[in-house]
């Protein structure tokens, strides 16, 4: 199973077409936009988020909302794009006025975008780097969020840290938290860290700076044997780091203990496996979920780290990109913080990723030959467990 994406931030659209769902899946477009929704909201968002209002297109692969088995195509529409047609018309004469950027942004792929595909205009750059792509992942997640869940597994996340504020209030063991998250203006349960966390966004806002934080991560139901040990690129925690260090200002991810576990001894932290209930089981869960590179049977349990967004309305020190001249950074429309919605694209792309592994274990090319494949495995699975 996988897709391709395509659009650029101020263009007419995002498009992803998806290959190797299986046909009979039922699909409706208000569970899409349900999680698009969800990722345009969040304390610190910018403008932008005031013009657009996501909604998912359904183009090919779905007929009475049920997949076919061919690929899937999937459209969002840009509706900002009326306010930038000359800037990004995918037709037609440049401009003789066309304003181009030539003050690279530290920390975005400006500098490095121009200087792999020799632009002279690092809009070409800013345009299909911006963190606009994600709304399309987020839909593309969304769909492997609806097979999974049709097999009981459920993908949750909280934000535990914004700037310096925190909370210790964690979201692992008690998914039912979910629903307070929810409410919450930054994604957190605990109301007073909520609050800290707002003040530590609007000093930032007045400031002319950004901010990032910390985002965990919950996946419950999941079935042990996803990915594998035998090769590096099949290893579970190793696509799942990947894909969501591919979510743009993601810049860390750690699995059960994470770097904790550096500092300890090894009875502290990994897992001694009980009889429990007649069933061989783990005592507590400190890997995670994975070992060896494979879902063992308890629920996943993740943490990342986003960066501070990199355009900010007080730029940082830049030089012109044509000229050399000794300049300020230029400066795009915003936000402040997004570690909000960053949680609800790292859903978005986690639940795709076990999607494919999911896939991958349970194969068929219609839904009721993947679910008598997974519901054989399961019950050869608890036999092996069952111990008296």
């Amino acid at each position: 199973m996988r897709y391709l994406s395509g659009g650029e931030s101020h263009g007419p659209c995002l498009t992803a077409i998806i290959e190797g769902l299986p046909a009979g899946m039922a699909i409706y477009s208000a569970d899409i936009n349900l999680q698009l929704k969800r990722r345009q909201k969040g304390y610190g968002r910018g403008a932008r988020m005031k013009i657009e209002k996501d909604r998912i297109k359904f183009l090919s692969g779905l007929r009475f909302n049920r997949t076919s088995g061919s690929p899937l195509t999937l459209q969002i529409e840009n509706r900002d794009w009326q306010n930038w047609h000359d800037v990004m018309s995918p037709e037609g004469e440049e401009p003789a006025d066309l304003k181009k950027i030539t003050g690279p942004r530290p920390g975005h792929a400006d500098l490095a975008g121009g200087l792999k595909y020799k632009y002279d205009d690092l809009r070409l750059a800013l345009e299909r780097s911006s963190a606009r792509e994600t709304a399309i992942r987020v839909a593309v997640g969304t769909v492997g969020r609806i097979l999974l869940s049709h097999f009981g597994v459920e993908v949750y996340s909280q934000v535990c840290q914004i700037g310096r504020a925190k909370t210790g209030k964690s979201l692992q063991n008690q998914p039912e938290i979910a629903e307070v998250i929810e409410s919450s203006p930054v994604h957190c349960a605990d109301q007073s860290a909520s609050k800290a966390m707002i003040s530590e966004i609007d000093q930032a806002a007045a400031a002319g700076d950004t901010l990032g934080g910390i985002i965990e991560l919950l996946v419950t139901g999941v079935p042990p044997g996803l990915g594998s040990h035998v090769h590096w690129d099949r290893r579970l925690d190793g696509r799942l780091a990947r894909a969501l260090v591919a979510v743009p200002a993601i810049k860390g991810v750690e699995f059960g203990l994470g770097f904790t576990a550096a500092g300890l001894c090894g009875s502290e932290v990994h897992d001694p496996i009980v009889k429990r209930e007649g069933l061989i089981d783990r005592l507590t869960n400190y890997a995670g979920g994975i070992e060896g590179g494979i879902s063992n049977g308890k629920p996943l349990s993740i943490k990342v780290a986003m960066k501070p967004i990199p355009t900010m309305f007080s730029a940082l020190p830049s030089v012109d990109w044509i000229t050399g001249e000794v300049i300020t950074a230029a400066v795009e429309r915003s936000d402040v913080c997004a570690v909000p919605a960053a949680a609800v694209v790292a859903e978005a792309v986690v639940a795709w990723e076990l999607a494919v592994a999911f896939r991958e274990k349970f194969s068929g090319d219609y839904l009721d030959e993947v679910e008598a494949a997974f519901s054989f495995y399961m019950k050869d699975v608890r036999s092996r467990l069952a111990k008296d």
